[in-house]
């Protein structure tokens, strides 16, 4: 048998037998789906020591408004720092904005920004010791 053959025999049960590896936070949220959508694409994992605050990348969004797609990327980031930060109505506020800036993306988040943060508040209490 020659190499090509033994590696597509390889090949074939990597596929037929996939190996799924879960975050922490898909681990942390198990037991919640709805929560972890909301977090899964808009929560930075390991946020500390940021160089600007939500409001401070707000603000430079607000003032960017005139292209959308740049304002929308602002308030996004905006958006996962307010959530470290544990501000859920600036949650609410900042991935607003965006869905409305960039209307092909939907935020999960806005239905409940209240149980999302507080879920991912006690991820970084668990996970982030400073």
């Amino acid at each position: 048998m020659g190499w090509w053959k033994r590696s597509k025999k390889i090949d074939e049960k990597l596929l037929v037998n996939p190996v799924t590896v879960k975050t922490e936070l898909e681990q942390f949220l198990a037991d919640d789906k709805t929560t972890y959508e909301a977090l899964r694409r808009t929560m930075f994992l390991d946020p500390r020591k940021p160089e600007s605050s939500s409001k401070d990348i707000a603000d430079k969004a607000k003032k960017a408004e005139k292209n959308p797609i740049v304002a929308g990327q602002l308030y996004d980031i905006a958006g996962s720092l307010a959530i470290y930060e544990g501000d859920a109505e600036k949650v609410a506020e900042y991935f607003g904005k965006c869905e409305k800036l960039l209307p092909q993306k939907s935020y999960p988040i806005l239905k409940n920004p209240e149980k999302a943060v507080a879920k991912a508040q006690e991820y970084y209490q668990k996970y982030l010791k400073t």
